[in-house]
């Protein structure tokens, strides 16, 4: 779609929830579907945002770009590149036509995440339609402006299920002067033991994956800083796309087969030993497991972290079972945004 059919579709994304909650029919939604193998399978109406896009606002100036959520992501990074600047947290895609409002819904961040932040650490202000069928704004388009920060950060992750996004406003940064990639022949225990080593010192390093053979890093910085890192480390240059490709899931590790999990561990956790074939990322604080087992968000929780399935029907509780307590929680935050449980219901848990 071109940059002229951008537009303001508020009004007509509020007249659907309005209808839907005179009859109490449950929405599903959506931008263009390409993180819907996330969660448990939502059945309502579906609710796509893609009619409502555009960047509202930019000025590379202020490093704050605020976009409507249908906006394509392609459109707002395209825009952003060509100021010379990004997003650090280097949100995943996993399709052409994902959407700025998919993307904080979904908080997902690329392989930079432990070195630069999450998508909800960039979340600066967010318009939102509640289930009282009402237009919310909280936080602004100005870093200092906390009013209502915590509650925008809040939506990045909660899959639709608070409320519909309709507008963000996101911090930017600009882009590193150099950067180079790396591989580097460890194996895996060296090669955490090596990064928690190097976590401790001023080093230029971007993102860290391990493939089972060998350690790939990414240096970023100014050309001095990048050249003394890569002749302290050594090892073979190979090609930034690789990073690209593990974001995407493009490896052939990721080849469809066995249910994929994603699990989020504390940082500098040393080698485990998983049922399956693993993948490390995020210098050791993401592992990607392909696996039949259903021991996995137990084998998480028992070294402090959690673990999400990526296959939608493989497991009845995708993401990890919530405390009694933080389940509380969460449903009391529900009710005050969503009476009505209009909002992907079950999408996450199926008490909420």
């Amino acid at each position: 779609m071109s940059r002229e059919a951008d537009q303001d579709a508020s009004d007509l994304l509020l007249e659907q929830i309005n209808r839907a909650r005179a009859n109490t029919t449950p929405l599903r939604i959506q931008g263009s579907n390409s993180k819907a193998f996330l969660g448990r399978e939502v059945a309502g109406e579906v609710l796509d945002t893609r009619v409502h896009r555009g960047i509202v606002h930019y000025d590379p100036t202020e490093l704050v770009v605020t976009a409507r959520a249908g906006t394509p992501l392609r459109e707002l990074l395209a825009a952003l590149d060509a100021a010379g600047q990004r997003l650090p947290c280097e949100p995943p895609a996993f399709g052409d036509d994902a959407t700025v409002g998919g993307m904080v819904a979904a908080g997902l961040s690329g392989p930079r995440r432990p070195w630069a932040g999450s998508v909800r650490d960039f979340v600066l202000g967010t318009r939102l339609i509640s289930g009282h069928g009402t237009l919310l704004r909280f936080g602004g388009e100005v870093m200092k402006n906390v009013a209502g920060y915590d509650l925008s950060r809040l939506l990045a992750g909660s899959f639709g299920c608070l409320g519909v996004i309709t507008e963000v406003s996101l911090k930017v940064l600009p882009k590193p002067r150099h950067s180079l990639s790396i591989r580097l022949e460890l194996d895996s225990t060296e090669a955490l033991q090596k990064l928690a080593e190097w976590g401790r010192q001023p080093l230029p390093i971007s993102a860290a994956s391990h493939d089972g053979d060998c350690l790939h890093l990414r240096l970023e910085g100014g050309e001095g800083s990048v050249s003394a890192a890569h002749q302290r480390f050594g090892g073979e240059v190979i090609d930034d796309r690789y990073w690209t490709a593990l974001n995407e899931h493009r490896l052939a590790f990721f080849d469809e087969g066995l249910p994929l999990w994603r699990l989020s561990l504390p940082n500098h956790t040393g080698p485990l030993a998983l049922p399956g074939a693993q993948l490390i990322d995020w210098g050791g604080a993401q592992r990607w497991l392909k696996t039949e087992a259903d021991t996995v968000q137990a084998l998480a929780h028992e070294v402090g972290g959690h673990a999400t399935c990526y296959r939608q029907g493989a497991s009845d509780t995708p993401f990890q079972p919530l405390a009694p307590a933080l389940l509380r929680y969460h449903r009391q935050l529900k009710a005050q945004l969503d009476p009505l449980g209009l909002f992907n219901p079950g999408r996450m848990y199926p008490e909420i």
